[in-house]
């Protein structure tokens, strides 16, 4: 079995943990993670905490920042209109 993880495949990521751990030595290992973890965490409240402000802000001014629906909407009117246009195409093949 074969897997890839952004384009790395099992014996490439293999290489590179051998190689973490020969320039940071076992011991460092779980206070590197510990770190990463940490900072990803204060990346990920702060993207909450401003997308939270924008809704509050939005809300309070009265501006609608729903835009998923809008943008769906007219997604799914351009494949309606795509599949009538190529409906009989696709018969004739």
């Amino acid at each position: 079995m074969n897997t890839t993880f952004l384009f790395i495949s099992g014996p490439e990521i293999m290489i590179i943990m051998l190689i973490v751990v020969m320039v940071f030595g076992a011991d460092k290992i779980p206070e590197i993670a510990r770190g990463l973890g940490k900072g990803l965490r204060q990346v990920k409240d702060a993207t909450n905490d401003i997308k939270k402000e924008i809704n509050e802000s939005s809300q309070k001014h009265g501006i609608d920042t729903d835009i998923s629906k809008d943008i769906k909407n007219e997604v799914s009117k351009v494949k309606d209109n795509i599949d009538d246009l190529t409906g009989p195409i696709k018969r004739q093949l």
